[in-house]
């Protein structure tokens, strides 16, 4: 069939419903062209979006910030997470705005006495800690495996990256990050762009 070029598609009346294609259909949006949306309007699908997991076992020095090295990808929609050497999502040029970000770490002690203190934390661009979450031992009260977590919602430009830091500070001098098992991520990271 043929090609339709037009600057302007609008209903017969000026309101109502516009329908583009029909159910089963997918409406492609070539590479290189963007959706615009006006100031107030939805803000579209929502990417880039990622997940990632750290799919086996990380060691770690003990008592030492360190990089999680989340090297097994789960979504990327715009591969622009980073899981073979920096382990960091870098805003895609034109995707800047409001992100939602969450990252979970099960550190294994090796021991239930073992487990001192720790922390997680999401930085951006490396230097600027936008959350984090500690948690300290109690009366010998947390087991081998701790579960840390943290949340953030953050305003992201084109180029800011976003990794993901542990702190495990363990009695025995050797910590690990616990890796997915069972196909559980039991230590990951997603974001997700949630508008403009």
């Amino acid at each position: 069939m043929g090609t339709i070029k037009t600057t302007n598609i609008e209903t017969i009346t000026g309101s109502g419903t516009l329908t583009i294609g029909q159910s089963g259909e997918t409406i492609s949006v070539p590479t290189g062209a963007t959706l615009t949306v006006p100031s107030g309007g939805l803000s579209g699908q929502n990417y880039p979006a990622f997940m990632v997991t750290r799919k086996t076992s990380q060691s770690i020095s003990d008592a030492t910030e360190t990089k999680i090295q989340f090297n097994n990808e789960i979504i990327d929609t715009d591969s622009a997470f980073d899981s073979a050497t920096n382990y960091r999502f870098t805003v895609p040029s034109g995707k800047g705005g409001s992100y939602l970000i969450y990252i979970q770490l099960t550190a294994d002690m090796g021991a239930a006495s073992n487990y001192s203190n720790g922390y997680i934390r999401i930085k951006k661009n490396g230097t600027e800690p936008l959350t984090g979450n500690q948690l300290d031992a109690r009366s010998g009260t947390l087991g081998r495996y701790n579960t840390l977590y943290s949340s953030a919602l953050t305003s992201l430009s084109a180029t800011d990256y976003l990794e993901g830091y542990a702190f495990l500070d363990d009695t025995s001098g050797s910590p690990s990050i616990f890796g997915q098992n069972d196909n559980i991520p039991y230590t990951c990271m997603y974001a997700i762009r949630i508008g403009d």
